[in-house]
């Protein structure tokens, strides 16, 4: 079977190795790259590339040489799955110029115009008849319920999914069973390169950081500042570079283009494209817009497109509706859709990449979607003050009757939710245990001497009767 097509950044690594058929140390690469990659960076593109056989390694540590490996000449023979993923006449033009040598590719920097021609909410990359089709495709049972409650109950799958997918983009070898094992159990796959299991603990941080807190998925600054620090920790060659952003020039490997190198420009241009996109109305557009923008600009010194595949995201978590988790997208049709970002600030290649790899992340969550449970409402609105109430009446040593939820219930309950919550608070210390005690903050230890200090009666909440049920 053939290899896959390689990224730009790692055929021309594999170029530069196989100038040197004795074999080349890590230093002599990194000269010979200029300042277009860091040395952390050659450092997880040469593992991945050693792990999948495209190179050889000989020795260790400082005396690690690379070696052309004997099979390198088929290294770019494309493979039947990124022939067939369905490309319009547009995007096929943009490959075709992208795949050229780059001597037959012209030069380009930043157009501050390719910017300025897009109006949010006037100007659309995806037309009216496509967003309609994403959003039904799209649409979950969570549709009507506070922001982030669909991603929330497909969580665990989604951490995996996400995680493995967008690393794969960046060339990380990790299979998907390994994936879910490091997330799962903490358990790092043998022979991975430590880079390779960082970057996949820092997807399932940040993926963590938008779903958990519902305030975190909005288009701010801060937030893609944060998530470019969850995403980039430790993977950086100056940790400072970490949730900040670039104070140097940067060039893009395999690529004619140049991005903006002024600090203050970059700032400038951050803050715009950040407000532009959070003036978009519809979440389709406004994560495509992301997709096409923040990885243009550069706004760091790396890891700008894991950034903008999970700010993507955020759209989709705040409307609830399915994520984009990028599972089975080809490396090199995405490399290829960026390029023709980048050099000919055209978008119908990667927009035929973002409509496929949603539709197939759609595909891969109808079933999970099916299954999820319609969500009780009430729990929801009033989640954070159950959690309060439930550990409060635990620590007071008390035991768990209306009289002590009403004592200690936070004003944040309204007046017509009180009795449905109070009841819903007796539910909870009826299947209260050490096991599920951690979702209120309770210890084990706590549970235990709150459980002590009462009866057996005491300890038991009064069975609710058949119509006060509470609800859900």
């Amino acid at each position: 079977m053939p290899h896959a097509t390689l990224p730009p950044e790692l055929a021309l690594l594999v170029e530069r190795i196989a100038e040197h058929p004795d074999g080349v140390g890590i230093d002599t690469l990194l000269h010979g790259l200029g300042d277009s990659v860091q040395r952390r960076t050659l450092q997880r593109r040469l593992a991945s590339l050693v792990a999948q056989g495209r190179i050889s390694k000989t020795g260790q540590a400082r005396a690690a040489r690379y070696l052309p490996a004997p099979s390198s000449g088929a290294a770019m023979a494309p493979t039947p799955a990124e022939i067939d993923l369905p490309t319009s006449p547009e995007g096929r033009d943009i490959r075709a110029y992208v795949r050229q040598a780059r001597q037959f590719r012209q030069p380009v920097g930043y157009r501050v115009a390719f910017l300025e021609q897009y109006q949010p909410n006037r100007t659309a990359y995806l037309p009216p008849a496509l967003r309609a089709q994403l959003h039904a495709l799209g649409r979950s049972p969570a549709e009507q319920t506070p922001a982030g409650t669909f991603a929330r109950d497909i969580l665990q799958r989604l951490l995996i999914d996400l995680s493995w997918a967008s690393s794969q983009l960046e060339g990380n070898t990790y299979s998907r069973l390994d994936t879910e094992r490091l997330i799962a159990h903490g358990q790092a796959a043998e022979g991975k390169d430590a880079l390779e299991t960082q970057m996949i603990l820092n997807h399932k941080q940040a993926i963590e950081y938008l779903v958990h807190d519902p305030d975190h998925a909005r288009l701010t600054p801060d937030t893609l500042v944060a998530l470019h620090a969850l995403l980039s920790d430790g993977l950086m060659a100056d940790p400072s570079a970490c949730g900040r952003l670039r104070w140097r020039a940067v060039e893009i490997g395999g690529s004619v283009y140049l991005p903006i190198a002024v600090p203050q420009r970059v700032e400038e241009l951050f803050g715009i494209v950040v407000q532009m996109a959070a003036e978009i109305v519809d979440p389709f557009e406004q994560a495509f817009f992301l997709m096409v923008h923040l990885p243009y600009l550069q706004p760091f010194e790396d890891v700008n497109k894991r950034v903008s595949r999970l700010a993507a995201n955020i759209p989709f978590i705040r409307e609830n509706l399915c994520p984009l988790s990028f599972l089975d997208v080809p490396a090199q049709a995405y490399v290829d859709a960026v390029l023709g970002v980048y050099e000919l600030n055209r978008v119908e290649l990667l927009r035929d990449v973002f409509v496929w790899a949603y539709a197939r992340s759609c595909q891969q969550y109808v079933a999970v979607q099916q299954n999820v449970v319609v969500p009780d409402l009430l729990r929801l609105r009033h989640r954070r003050a159950l959690g309060e109430v439930v550990a409060a009446i635990v620590r007071s040593g008390e035991a768990a009757t209306e009289g002590a939820v009403h004592r200690v219930m936070p004003a944040s309950v309204p007046e017509a939710d009180r009795g449905a919550f109070v009841r819903l608070v007796l539910a909870e210390f009826g299947a209260l245990h050490p096991g599920n005690a951690v979702r209120f903050g309770i210890r084990p230890l706590e549970l235990a001497a709150w459980q002590s200090t009462l009866s057996p009666a005491a300890a038991s909440p009064p069975r609710t009767p058949p119509d006060c049920a509470p609800p859900g």
